[in-house]
């Protein structure tokens, strides 16, 4: 089904563009949560008189990205855990590990953005990347010591 997107979704595209996508996912979660409209006729010259708007939306979420992508430069969390005698995590820190210790910080960001592909198992300082946006893909440090 094809369907024009309302607002900004990282694994679909931006706002404003049409987009192909399984019926399913379209009639039970885009079209409900108000997320995109068919991609009719009528509703692509709606599109098109709203092209300003959603430019200007584009605009303020791109800038809003760069100024987090300031703040999180440089930042560092640390994180205790459990380890054994040679320096093994008995558990794994986990992207929630991650977010707890950044929101203790005061910096809050969302359990998707940080990109670890499989969770943290070894002590020491690991590049950590966090997507804010298309391209825009700052590194924390993610210090991990032993529990005392």
């Amino acid at each position: 089904m094809k369907v024009i997107l309302k607002e900004t979704i990282d694994a679909l595209g931006i706002i404003g563009a049409e987009v192909t996508v399984a019926d399913g996912y379209a009639r039970n979660y885009l079209l409900p949560q108000n997320k995109a409209v068919p991609a009719t006729p009528h509703n692509r010259k709606l599109l098109e008189k709203q092209k300003a708007k959603f430019e200007l939306q584009l605009a303020k979420e791109k800038a809003h990205a760069e100024e987090m992508a300031k703040r999180l430069e440089g930042v560092s969390c640390t994180i205790p855990a459990k380890v054994s005698e040679e320096d093994r995590l008995y558990g794994s820190v986990t992207v929630r590990d991650i977010v707890q210790a950044l929101a203790e910080q005061q910096i809050e960001i969302e359990k998707r953005m940080i990109i670890l592909p499989e969770p943290i198992k070894t002590v020491g300082t690991h590049r950590v990347p966090i997507r804010i946006y298309a391209g825009i893909e700052p590194e924390i440090d993610v210090r991990v010591v032993p529990e005392t």
